[in-house]
């Protein structure tokens, strides 16, 4: 993982997070150093322990069509506030709303980023073509 890809997913993270304190009214950060500590803790946390729990739950998400990542990603954030002073979530349901504000921030930006940056975006399909040639 380049040091490019780690400041990209930071900022993801960090973006995602600043509009759901802004949408969700559980979710404060009392002042913007709070805020920046919580998104780079989130963003370890999403790197380092998010994809362990993830293998350890993926039979639920199997079963939940893949809904259970929103309640693993709500207590990440509520892990985050746990370990982070002056960021603050008041329930797990406005982590849980927090989550899935994020979840849909990271979609927009899977789908803008090619669109945004100028990259050639190739559509592939595959064409079975016969063996057999008709003379």
């Amino acid at each position: 993982m380049s040091i490019l890809e780690i400041i990209t997913g930071w900022l993801a993270t960090a973006i995602g997070l600043g509009i759901a304190t802004l949408i969700v009214s559980g979710i404060k950060a009392k002042n913007p150093l709070a805020f920046l500590i919580a998104a780079a803790v989130l963003g370890l946390i999403n790197t380092f322990l998010r994809p362990a729990l993830w293998f350890l739950t993926a039979p639920l998400s199997v079963v939940t069509f893949g809904l259970f990542a929103l309640v693993i990603n709500a207590l990440m954030i509520m892990l985050t506030a746990a370990l982070v002073p002056n960021f603050e979530v008041k329930s797990f349901g406005s982590a849980f709303w927090g989550a899935l504000i994020m979840a849909i921030i990271g979609i927009l930006g899977f789908i803008l980023m090619p669109l945004l940056s100028g990259a050639d975006i190739n559509w592939h399909y595959y064409e079975y073509q016969n063996q057999q040639q008709i003379h």
